[in-house]
């Protein structure tokens, strides 16, 4: 969330203009023929660097982690370098190749450049496990050698890369075999069930570019990564699950079967208890920065949630204070803020406190922050009076120890918490994010997730085509892939800003958010993307704030607040 007027936040900068690349990792890659040979030496990194030059001696080799082989590139971006590292690899003329790698770490990218035609690229966030990027391209009718390349992004973590492949016609370079057959995937274990879905996680296998799961001996997805969710499974049900691991030579043979029962009927989605079934969340600020200075007690009847924004970090790691704003609240007291919270509740509304924000900088990162989390909001909750927290960390998180600290949390507050996310788009693309990958480990205790549909300039939809902000289509797309990635349908809500002030970009009216909501619950309404089906369990939408609503009349509110709860 923006504390100041018309400011993006300094992970959208490239946010938009990267998406176009990440469109190309749905493209698939096409089937190798017999004659292909990988044409990248040195692929796997074994005789160190040999064959790759890396910007501003930004690149090593390193014996752990590895996806294959005993070897692996690291490159650590500057705030000045992206750590790229290049290859010149012969290809031939008028030929198609397929381009892949498998990433770890912090932000990835992939991309060949000189091919005479097209030029390609394709990326991904910070991964904690090994994925595997995927691209094709075609030279052109002169072109003997295209230049590979990696990189990091600017200021951001190490990134990891192993078993580059260009894999097309031999352009007469040497390089690696073709591949063969992958092995059978080990290790497959269920992690975690709901009431309709079961998710499920295996061991990498060297040489594979992707994975298929199996339910009941049908095919029920196909992967990159060493997981998956399928969704979609009936309560109280016990399935078998398989998985193979394939790439352009052939597909593994079944892995030994794991059974997964599902929860009973419910059993997903956390607290809420008192909440409407359509529900509209509204962020209170706790500072001045032009927008109309506001009490709780003037928050509009219409927010059934509000999230105050923002606790601080301290000098203790994880560990998180509030302090209210009185002098820049116009004199508001610490007493005063309570008693409207307390007004709040006998109203039937929920109070959180709000964790983050653009400035946020919490770490959550071993388990002794995690501890330091929990209790330190559980406090605060004791102390203010608040029902729950919200998570609005916009400079990453990790989802090993924010599940563990929310989870210890929940063991504190118990079944009344209220969980609310509110992510930024790019950090709800993918089930592999680390946002993505919270959200699902706490699904049995979350409230809901209001994704930030702005300050985004375009991604991708749920279809893998590409929208712009500030429409409907942007909204109802993007909401689409949190639907079919594992989160309830009363566990997504839509986030937009109050008036074009709330932020950079991305407003949009009123009317918009009513056409959504239609959209993604009846069917009506949408623009050129269409859901599948209806979500008629939405739980809602969600607004920065609710104080740049009240310098606009309360015209958000007004209008989406009875719309929301006009659902049914």
């Amino acid at each position: 969330m923006d504390r100041a007027p018309g400011t993006s936040r300094h992970r959208r900068i490239w946010a938009g203009a990267a998406v176009a690349a990440l469109a190309l990792s749905f493209a698939g890659a096409g089937q190798a023929s017999a004659a292909d040979v990988n044409n990248a030496k040195n692929a796997g990194f074994e005789s160190g660097l040999s064959n790759w030059t890396c910007s501003a001696g930004s690149g090593t080799t390193v014996s752990s982690p590895v996806h294959g082989g005993a070897a692996a590139l690291k490159a650590t971006p500057t705030g000045q370098d992206n750590a790229q590292c290049t290859q010149t690899v012969a290809v031939k003329p008028n030929s198609t190749y397929t381009l892949s790698a498998w990433v770890q770490g912090g932000y990835a990218y992939l991309g060949a450049t000189g091919t005479g035609t097209t030029d390609v690229s394709t990326w991904t966030p910070d991964t904690a496990a090994w994925k595997q990027l995927s691209t094709t391209f075609t030279t052109g009718s002169s072109t003997t050698s295209v230049t590979v390349y990696l990189h990091g992004w600017y200021a951001q973590a190490a990134y990891y890369a192993d078993d580059v492949s260009v894999l097309g016609p031999d352009g007469g370079g040497g390089g690696d075999p073709a591949p063969t057959v992958p092995a059978t995937p080990g290790g497959l274990a269920v992690t975690s069930t709901t009431s309709s879905s079961a998710s499920l996680s295996w061991n990498a296998v060297t040489g594979a570019t992707g994975y298929n799961v199996y339910r009941d001996g049908a095919k029920a997805a196909s992967v990159t990564g060493t997981s998956a969710t399928v969704s979609g499974l009936t309560a109280s049900t016990s399935y078998s699950f398989q998985v193979t691991a394939a790439n352009a030579a052939g597909e593994s043979a079944k892995s030994t079967a794991v059974t997964a029962r599902t929860a009973a009927a419910g059993g997903g989605g956390g607290g809420g208890g008192g909440l409407p079934k359509h529900a509209v969340t509204g962020y209170w600020q706790n500072f001045n920065n032009g927008a109309t200075v506001q009490k709780i007690s003037d928050v509009p009847s219409a927010y059934d949630i509000i999230a105050v924004a923002f606790a601080d970090a301290t000098g203790t790691p994880g560990a998180v204070a509030f302090n209210l704003d009185s002098a820049g609240l116009n004199g508001y007291t610490v007493a005063q803020f309570k008693a409207d919270i307390k007004a709040k509740q006998a109203a039937g509304k929920k109070v959180v406190v709000s964790i983050g924000g653009q400035n946020g900088t919490v770490s959550i990162s071993d388990p002794a922050s995690a501890a330091n989390f929990a209790n330190s909001v559980y406090s605060l909750m004791q102390t203010y009076g608040f029902d729950g927290v919200d998570i609005d960390l916009e400079n990453g998180l990790n989802p090993t120890y924010m599940t563990q600290a929310l989870r210890s949390l929940s063991a504190k507050a118990g079944p009344s918490l209220i969980l609310t996310m509110a992510p930024q788009t790019i950090d709800m693309q993918s089930t592999s994010a680390g946002y993505f990958q919270t959200a699902l480990n706490v699904k049995d205790i979350l409230t809901v997730v209001n994704t930030q549909y702005y300050n985004s300039g375009s991604m991708l939809g749920c279809d893998g085509k590409v929208y712009s902000q500030g429409s409907v289509d942007f909204l109802t797309a993007l909401a689409c892939i949190q639907l079919q990635g594992g989160l309830a349908a009363s566990q997504v809500g839509l986030g937009v800003p109050a008036s074009p002030s709330g932020a950079g970009g991305g407003y949009v009216s009123p009317t918009v958010v009513n056409n959504a909501l239609d959209c993604l619950t009846k069917l009506t309404n949408c623009g050129a993307f269409r859901p599948s089906t209806s979500y008629p369990d939405l739980r809602g939408a969600m607004t920065w704030s609710t104080n740049w609503d009240a310098s606009a009349g309360n015209a958000w509110s007004n209008s989406v607040g009875a719309h929301v709860h006009a659902l049914g």
